[in-house]
């Protein structure tokens, strides 16, 4: 790994909470954060509109060009729900410390209340189950280790990520 190379990936399925425990473990760590779902919709516009537009295809394209480029800067990175199902991908994770973020159904029921996510319109939870537990063993395969998001305060969450990433630095 370089010494430019995340200090942690985050992987794992919509609403486990990727995005909001990478940003406060990155600014615990005083390290960048980055999050790809929101660099895709900073640079090509809301996610569902892709999809609508151009299809996952093009979606995943994007997806993949930008974890690439992220995998390459320091700091903490947030993968999106599909990023680690690319073979490239999961060949470039190899090389990274990579956090599997899980969530139960009934938990994530209550974080996925919005319609925009292209994947759950109209089918809601038992279409995001459907895809997490597809998803579930690639996310493993890619992990180095695993924090469940479904309990307690999402502080609490990263306080563990910080405390194994202190007890396993590089």
């Amino acid at each position: 790994m370089t010494p430019d190379a995340p200090v942690l990936v985050l992987v794992g399925p919509m609403g486990a909470g990727k995005s909001s425990i990478g940003r406060r473990v990155a600014k615990a760590l005083g390290v960048p954060f980055t999050d790809t779902d929101s660099v895709i919709v900073r640079e090509h516009g809301p996610i569902a509109a892709i999809f609508d537009e151009h299809g996952e295809p093009y979606f995943r394209a994007l997806e993949r060009a930008t974890v690439h480029e992220a995998l390459a800067r320091p700091g903490v990175l947030a993968l999106g729900g599909g990023a680690a199902m690319h073979p490239a991908t999961r060949a470039e994770l190899a090389g990274h410390r990579v956090v599997l973020l899980t969530v139960d159904a009934r938990t994530v029921a209550s974080r996925l209340r919005d319609d925009s996510r292209p994947l759950l319109r109209g089918s809601g939870i038992e279409e995001w189950e459907r895809i997490a537990k597809a998803r579930r063993p690639v996310y493993e395969e890619v992990a180095t280790v695993t924090f469940d998001t479904s309990r307690g305060p999402l502080q609490a969450v990263v306080d563990a990520v910080l405390a194994w990433n202190k007890e396993n630095p590089r």
